[in-house]
This record gives C-alpha cells, structure tokens and sequence, in this order.
C-alpha cells in the first residue's frame, strides 16, 4: 500500500512597513498539498483545485511546486520521483497579490521532496534549499517557521549563477542539482501579541514582484535608510506588547524605502497610507503594502470589518474603480507542516 502526504503553508505578509526583505507574518490563510504515492514507478500527475488555479501548470518539469521538489531531490542523487504519485493542491492563497503564493509553493516543494524522497531534512536545511530558490528570505522564512520572523541572508551564489534580481523559478529552469551552502540564513521569530489581527485587502489585480522591484532606486539617502531603521528597530518589539500601542505601532510601520516607489503601481495607495490611524480608525494599528503588493495590509485589535470597508471605499473610488476583496486573517505561529496519513 502506498502513502500519503499533507502539506500545509501559510500565506505571508513580507516587510510590515520598515522591514523591507527583513520582516515576515505568516497568516492563515493556506496553500494545502497531498501527495499520493503508489508502491510502483510510474509518472507525476498534478491536480489543482482553488483559488487563481486556472492556467497553472501541471507539467512537473514547470509547475513551481513539483520543479522545486525535483530541484532537491535531484541534489540527492534521485533524478526523479521515486514511485507514481499525484500532488493534488488546494490553493487559497491569491496569487500575484503580496501574500507569497511563490514562497509558499517553493516551501511547499522542499517539504514534498523531503516526504517522497525521505531525506530526514532538518528546518534550517529546508531554509537553506528554499533561499536557493525564493533568495528573498522574509517570505520563505515565516511561511517555514510561523509567526513574525526577521531573518537576513548571508551571501552565496544560487544555482548556475542565477542572480539574485532573477525570479525564484528561473533558477531551478536548467535541471540544477547543485546543493546550497549550509546555513545561509539566519531567523529570529518575534513576539506577537494574540490580540492583533491582520485584515488583507486584495485588489482583483496582479502586480508582479519583478516589475515591483524594478520601480526601486539603485540607491537611497542616509535620512531614509536612517528612517526606517529607527522604525525597525521599534516594531520588533512593539508587536509583541500584551497591549499593543497603537500609535507607536502605526509610526513604527512607516516606510521610506519602497512604498513610496510603488505608489503608482497600487492606485490609492497614498491616499490609504495619509488617510487612516488610530485616531479615526478605532482598532487600527498600523497599515502597510503588503509585500510587493497590490494588497494592502492593515493590523488591528478591532472593528476589523470596518477598518476593511473604509479602505476598500478608497480603492473604489479611484479613477479605474478598483475592484477589491478583504480577508481577516490570525497571525499563525505554526509555519509549514507535513504529515503522512
């Protein structure tokens, strides 16, 4: 009789405000894989169900998640799934949206590998191969461990000199089997405290990472690297309050460095950042881009459905009517999981 596999990644929320490529959330929101393997050899199928699922790959040689698995076990020597199996994947994470649908799949992909190929992997081995991949660790790193994680990268080369602007999937497009450095990143999970919630409003548009990225300077004034820092520095502690401060935290999620880069890519998103706080938002404790964006990230204690309808009026009323859906989401401290059945 053969086995079978469930895993589990949570969404994310990359940088909180300051924290540009540092700071992680894991939420609750799920990408949920079961991988059913026979006791034969025999071919990968690939079956999606949820949310964005249409026009994803089920080739095993260009889907994110099975790529990344073949990526890993190929750096075992196995050169292919060990017997037939079926990946069928639950996707409930928006794509393209901020919330990191691709750290999600590559998590996902190292923890299939380690199941079909049972690699005994421990967590900072499975950071290692992701980060070859994703090479942005704010995601990957609270979708592996759960919670609020600030973790940084040590410098290496990824596979086949990939560099790291490139997108995680092109590193893994030339069949590379070239095993990570060990420990390449570094993580620290952050307190946080159980009273905040993290309401995601979700523009019906995708904007891509690289095209995010592009609209960064090559270079920033000492005043607002200094800037964030300061904020940084802050937030870290700020979230884990028993009671959380709302206007300490909504100063700390502040940002110099890449919002106001990417204000033209999100419509409203000035207005949304100048108009909302803890004064005329009861609840409200700071808001954010999340990640790349689109989504907008807003942490609060209470009046969750509210705080979402009032932005969401501000998306609506721009020039081209932005269409929007909200989620209010728990800050999970359980990262990803995989349990045989």
């Amino acid at each position: 009789m053969g086995a079978k596999y469930t895993i589990k990644v949570p969404a994310t929320s990359a940088n909180i405000g300051p924290g540009f490529d540092v700071m992680g959330l894991s939420l609750s929101l799920y990408l949920t894989v079961v991988a059913e393997v026979s006791e034969t050899k025999g071919p990968v199928r690939i079956v999606y169900e949820g949310t964005d699922s249409d026009g994803l790959s089920v080739d095993p040689q260009t889907n994110l998640i099975t790529r990344t698995a073949l990526y890993v076990l190929g750096c075992h020597g196995v050169k292919e799934f060990p017997k037939a199996t079926t990946v069928r994947v639950q996707n409930n994470i928006p794509l393209g949206r901020g919330l990191g649908s691709s750290g999600a799949a590559v998590v996902a992909g190292v923890l299939l590998a380690d199941a079909v190929g049972a690699l005994g992997l421990q967590q900072q081995r499975m950071l290692d191969y992701c980060l070859m991949i994703e090479h942005h660790p704010d995601n990957v790193a609270a979708a592996l461990v759960g919670g609020f994680v600030a973790s940084y990268l040590v410098a290496v080369e990824r596979p086949d000199g990939i560099p790291a602007s490139e997108p995680a999937s092109t590193a893994i497009s030339n069949g590379a089997t070239a095993p990570p450095p060990e420990n390449i990143a570094h993580f620290l999970r952050l307190g946080c405290s159980p009273k905040i919630k993290a309401i995601a409003i979700i523009p019906q548009f995708e904007l891509a990472t690289s095209k995010a990225r592009a609209a960064l300077p090559g270079s920033y004034k000492t005043a607002d690297v200094v800037f964030n820092l300061q904020r940084l520095a802050v937030l870290t502690t700020a979230l884990g309050s028993e009671v959380p401060d709302p206007w300490l935290i909504f100063h700390a999620m502040e940002d110099k460095i890449h919002q106001p880069y990417r204000k033209h890519l999100v419509p409203g998103l000035p207005e949304i950042l100048r108009s909302f706080n803890p004064d005329n938002t009861p609840g409200l404790l700071g808001i954010c881009l999340s990640g790349a964006g689109p989504t907008i990230l807003a942490l609060a204690v209470d009046n969750f459905d509210q705080i979402a309808a009032s932005i969401r009026a501000v998306f609506a009323r721009q020039p081209t009517r932005v269409e929007t859906k909200y989620q209010v989401l728990d800050i999970v401290s359980e990262g990803a999981t995989c349990t045989k059945n």
